[in-house]
């Protein structure tokens, strides 16, 4: 299975690159993080007007797309899907949630315990209930009415953030998705018989990658910020392609 590591700007680098079965995305938060390289404090109004360039492009690259954001721009995020929505009447869109209960605390306000998780898709577009199935409550209890096969999880995706002291943490990289909510939403998007192809236009840490390693997807990894690219390629033994021979931008 061919997986590709690509470094630049996935505004550029997305329209260069086949349709793909499902997109998942982890955009940074503007919020002051301290990444290797780039600007993670852009005006406000600089940064939604890019989020909804990112969404328009990830909605044309891929039948599914799935974006993690920061709860700072729930609704903005809601306006520029709504807009979307207004634009291209074969988009569906959901809102999930990621709930942590190890939530960052505050003594003077309400901690944040979760992390939007938006679901984009062509109304065509096939998902795979069947195969992200858990055991149900009554199966736990005995309860003879239980379904044999599990019941299919809700919109709420439990998974516990990825803090410093996780088996999962990339040190090198200052946020990162647990491994097993990526792979419910890949599961869900993607056959397990194969075929499926996934994109990560933000690859950070290379969570997606050692999902879809884990779980047979041929995956495309686009990063902007060289160090990342590099730690991804020495731990995975990646190639790092540099489309038209540039050397690629800055991480945002």
């Amino acid at each position: 299975m061919q997986h590709r590591l690509i470094h630049g700007d996935c505004l550029e680098v997305l329209p260069t690159l086949p349709h793909a079965t499902c997109l998942f995305a982890d955009p940074p938060d503007n919020i002051g993080l301290k990444y290797a390289e780039g600007n993670d404090r852009l005006p406000n109004w600089e940064y939604i007007n890019l989020f909804g360039a990112w969404l328009k492009l990830f909605i044309h690259s891929a039948d599914i797309v799935w974006v993690s954001y920061n709860a700072k721009w729930f609704a903005q995020v809601g306006t520029i899907v709504d807009r979307l929505l207004n634009l291209f009447r074969w988009l569906r869109a959901r809102q999930c949630i990621q709930t942590f209960t190890f939530g960052q605390h505050r003594q003077t306000s309400l901690g944040n315990n979760y992390r939007p998780l938006l679901l984009l898709h062509d109304e065509c577009a096939k998902f795979y209930p069947d195969q992200i199935r858990i055991p149900s409550w009554r199966q736990k209890h005995g309860d003879k009415r239980a379904d044999p096969r599990g019941r299919v999880p809700g919109d709420v995706f439990d998974f516990p953030r990825v803090v410093g002291n996780s088996k999962q943490r990339r040190s090198w990289c200052p946020t990162q998705l647990h491994e097993g909510l990526v792979e419910r939403c890949l599961r869900f998007s993607t056959p397990d018989s194969g075929g499926g192809t996934v994109i990560d236009p933000f690859a950070g840490s290379g969570t997606t990658f050692r999902v879809c390693a884990r779980i047979n997807r041929e995956c495309i990894l686009i990063e902007k910020c060289s160090a990342y690219c590099s730690e991804i390629a020495k731990e995975h033994a990646l190639e790092i392609e540099r489309p038209l021979g540039r050397a690629g931008n800055a991480a945002a």
